[in-house]
């Protein structure tokens, strides 16, 4: 798969799942701007420059519209064009449901749904002159199971499950299609961004777990940023124009059970 000459915007690409898919998608030719919120993506930028990619890290709060329509505006300034977007950003607080404030709910929800309900608005335009566009939401497996540790994270990721098959019919007509990628658990630790992601699974020492809930894995193992970043390669490429309103569930066999 190469997707040379295209261009991605990846919201959240500081970090975890986000400098994941910004690598994967990197390596695999196109060019990449990415948003952060707070902290500068530096360790996402090295890792970017050693495989001698190009990205363009872009302050974005993606609790405003016209921070995210500034998102996609430098973006096509610098490059000329927008072929994939793919909306990861998210808040997540670990809370049981009554332990969520009205404050908590809806940051949690302007963030996670409103968002890329904005996004998808703002970077549509683009891809409609182009009559060409590959967006990919980044939900969980917890938008069909529930946890009870974040019950509105849950709630809003079976949101944007939703959100993602009501925006494939309605661009479908357009050449752009609208797809969910769905995490299971993924190692996402603060130490992680001071270690590679690409390294092959089999580096990954085998975790003692069954294979039933809660925890189990098929796999042997959790996730890695790099496993999400491949799926988002595949789900980019123009190849998969007959994918479309479709879930890809990655979690190691997690939900088998």
């Amino acid at each position: 798969m190469g997707l040379e000459g295209r261009v991605a915007v990846v919201t959240g690409s500081a970090t975890g799942i986000g400098q994941g898919i910004t690598l994967a998608l990197v390596r695999a030719g196109a060019r990449v701007a990415g948003t952060y919120n707070s902290d500068p993506p530096d360790e996402t930028i090295r890792q970017v420059t050693e495989a001698g990619g190009d990205f363009y890290p872009i302050k974005t709060d993606m609790r405003d519209r016209d921070s995210i329509r500034n998102l996609f505006a430098e973006t096509f300034n610098r490059y000329g064009r927008i072929d994939i977007h793919v909306n990861n950003a998210a808040v997540q607080f670990n809370k049981r449901l009554f332990e969520y404030t009205e404050a908590d709910y809806d940051w949690l929800m302007t963030v996670n749904v409103k968002g890329y309900w904005r996004a998808i608005q703002e970077v549509v335009p683009y891809m409609k002159k182009a009559r060409y566009g590959r967006i990919i939401n980044v939900a969980s497996i917890h938008d069909k199971r529930p946890a009870g540790f974040d019950a509105v994270y849950g709630t809003a990721k079976g949101g944007v499950k939703m959100l993602t098959r009501e925006a494939a019919l309605a661009l479908g007509p357009y050449g752009i299609t609208v797809n969910t990628l769905s995490p299971g658990a993924v190692r996402v630790l603060p130490s992680a961004a001071k270690k590679p992601i690409n390294h092959k699974p089999s580096e990954e020492k085998l975790l003692d777990f069954y294979n039933y809930p809660p925890g189990g894995f098929l796999s042997g193992r959790a996730g890695q940023p790099g496993d999400m970043g491949f799926l988002v390669v595949c789900m980019a490429d123009e190849r998969s124009a007959f994918m479309t309103g479709s879930d890809i569930r990655a979690d190691g066999g997690a939900m088998m059970y």
